[in-house]
């Protein structure tokens, strides 16, 4: 109950602060209401996020053992205070507690988009609940998207059943935090204030990609002009285009075995390096959730600068004239709204620690913007208080960086040369990317030239640089410029079926062209998570109990390299992990790899002694059977040395303490 509290407070709360954003420019034909929903969840839970998250800092840091009650109870109270005085004020001055005037535009419209969120809704929380649920205390993850959720998790006990201040990496513990964890600080916390863990995980991954693809919609409406290309905008979202499924297709027909592989098949399917991991397709968002919340903060600042965009693109100038006065007239560069753009600035950067790849994303996307706007000026302004405060973060959490910018092209194309990239996107998503160019001659309006342009900007960057030791996690950038870009791929199809019969094949044809992979993409998901095809967890485990009521964030437990288990579930901090998940956050993991196989496996009980105490290691954990890195480990030298704290009922895994 306490955590349903959290959400509304918090979403009242962000419905004031988010005005700047929503309640500023005229939304046209649109109901403000699928502005302002989304807007009160994304900044009341990034503003409750932090302030919550800062307060339990200062409090652990002052000897609190339970630093999550100063926390929720100074920042719900604070809440609480602002709300009042805001309401008292309106009171007194309107005679109303809510500014719901001009929410619902048009009434007509407005229950077809009621029904439209609703269905959306329901199938957001049947698909996150398939795939990620706790039935009888057994946690059940589905195959394709455990192997994200179990640093995930891991994150989110380390607050709610330990006191991860200052901040650690649980798969890699006892050093700086590289990884954007706020997203699931706030999960945390909901299961800290009495919400079961997947009730907490989905209600606020349900909320967040909700209230983005309402304001996908509300954005496309507004760009495109029409409400079904927004509709479609969203059904696009889901469902990729690729040649993937053609060439699936006809690769299968050749062999004679089509009918019996789409039956049994379990599988994503791929042509291009990494695909086969669902690299392109909605899996992603069901993985990946705090990409979703970070696109909603984005889209927030999306939709505030179309104004900006769309008093640049007004001008009656043509042609090399008007691209000329955009760059070098007063008015191009003159502020317009400067409060609104430093709220921008620091709302995404605020949002740095949630996903700092839907930050770069965003800023990519308006940098495109302030090309074709008048005040460019603001757009600086909210590009240097982002960077400002998304770098006092880094300094606040991390020791030096884990990110080193270096130009790379061709992103994972096996063939890097101009040839070799263009085929590489045509493959993996057909006509999407490359019909941009047409795209960009279809549509009349320079507003909507600008925007399209502007979306293809984290593309670009994807292709180019590297910001990690691994370049594939630039696929979100890619999918970043997918997600805005599918707009016009809508209008498109809607315009074509307002044609004659010939447009509305076209359309029809088009619309197969652009879902049909994603489509079966989405066939898989449902497949390969169902019964049979998930990880299942003990959360009330015994030996998830005994971790969690006996080690603290100081502890450093050396374990196989577990994924997702009960001793991730305790929320403990692993001397190493599952290696990839620290690896590409950033960390480096060989060194402990070496070490930790060193441990297992040493016979010398001096050199055992020396490892552990040199790597600050509190508890070692033994499974029968065990390997690491492929090596058979050995016990008798670590039993020799310490003492056996904890073993299973059954025998199978025994802890000592060192």
């Amino acid at each position: 109950m306490t955590g349903i509290l959290y959400l509304i407070l918090g979403s009242l709360c962000g419905k004031e602060l988010a005005e700047i954003f929503v309640g500023q420019k005229k939304t046209g034909k649109n109901n403000r209401i699928w502005l302002v929903l989304p807007g009160a969840f994304g900044v009341g839970m990034l503003a409750f996020g932090w302030v919550t998250y800062l307060i339990a800092w200062a409090a652990s840091a002052a000897g609190a053992d339970k630093p999550l009650i100063y926390g929720n109870l100074l920042t719900m109270a604070a809440g609480a205070v602002f709300l009042l005085g805001i309401y008292i004020q309106r009171y007194r001055k309107n005679k109303r507690i809510f500014t719901d005037k001009g929410l619902v535009e048009d009434k007509q419209l407005f229950w077809k988009e009621l029904i439209f969120f609703s269905v959306l809704f329901v199938f957001l929380t049947w698909i996150m609940f398939y795939v990620f649920y706790i039935k009888d205390g057994i946690l059940y993850s589905g195959f394709t998207v455990f192997g994200d959720y179990a640093p995930h998790t891991a994150m989110m006990r380390s607050f709610s059943l330990q006191n991860n201040f200052p901040t650690q990496y649980p798969h890699f513990g006892g050093q700086d935090v590289k990884y954007h964890f706020m997203f699931q600080f706030l999960v945390g916390n909901l299961e800290f204030l009495g919400l079961r863990l997947d009730i907490a995980y989905n209600a606020a991954s349900i909320l967040a990609l909700l209230g983005f693809l309402m304001l996908l919609y509300s954005i496309a409406r507004h760009v495109v002009g029409s409400g079904k290309a927004g509709v479609l905008t969203v059904l696009f979202f889901f469902f990729r285009s690729a040649l993937t499924f053609f060439q699936f297709l006809w690769e299968h027909l050749r062999a004679g075995d089509l009918l019996q592989v789409l039956q049994e098949n379990t599988s994503f399917i791929g042509y291009t390096t990494n695909e086969d991991w669902g690299l392109w397709n909605f899996n992603v968002y069901l993985n990946q959730r705090h990409l979703a919340f970070g696109l909603l903060i984005v889209a927030l600042a999306v939709w505030m600068y179309l104004d900006w965009v769309e008093q640049g693109c007004r001008h009656k100038e043509k042609g090399l004239v008007w691209f000329r006065n955009r760059l070098f007239s007063k008015e191009a560069w003159k502020c317009r709204y400067v409060e609104n753009a430093l709220a921008a600035g620091l709302l995404i950067g605020m949002t740095s620690f949630w996903n700092g790849a839907a930050v770069i994303g965003g800023l990519l996307i308006l940098m495109g913007f302030a090309v074709c706007s008048d005040g460019k000026l603001d757009y600086l302004i909210t590009a240097v208080t982002a960077v400002v405060f998304s770098v006092l973060q880094t300094r606040l959490f991390m020791k030096g960086s884990s990110v080193e910018a270096a130009f790379q092209w061709g992103f994972i194309a096996e063939d890097k040369s101009a040839a070799g990239v263009l085929w590489y996107l045509i493959q993996m998503s057909g006509i999407f990317f490359v019909g941009a160019l047409i795209l960009f001659f279809f549509y009349k309006k320079r507003l909507q030239r600008a925007v399209l342009v502007s979306c293809l900007f984290p593309l670009v960057f994807a292709f180019s640089f590297s910001l990690t030791p691994d370049i594939t996690v630039n696929h979100k950038y890619i999918m970043i410029s997918y997600a805005f870009l599918a707009m016009f791929w809508a209008g498109a199809v809607c315009l074509l079926f307002r044609k004659k019969w010939q447009g509305r094949i076209l359309a029809a044809v088009l619309t197969v062209c652009l879902t049909i992979t994603g489509i079966y993409d989405f066939v898989i998901i449902v497949r390969d998570n169902g019964p049979g095809h998930r990880v299942t967890v003990n959360t009330n485990s015994s030996l998830t109990d005994w971790l969690a009521q006996n080690l603290d964030s100081r502890d450093l437990i050396l374990t196989p390299e577990y994924s997702i288990s009960e001793v991730t579930m305790a929320g403990v901090m692993m001397y190493l992990g599952w290696p990839y998940y620290a690896w590409s956050a950033g960390y480096d993991t060989y060194d402990r790899a070496e070490n930790a196989k060193e441990i297992y496996t040493s016979r010398d009980p001096e050199r055992v002694k020396s490892l552990v105490q040199q790597e600050r290691i509190t508890y070692i954990l033994f499974e029968e059977g065990m390997t690491f890195e492929e090596e058979t480990c050995i016990e008798t030298t670590i039993k020799s040395v310490y003492r056996l704290a904890y073993q299973s009922e059954d025998g199978r895994i025994r802890i000592y303490e060192t």
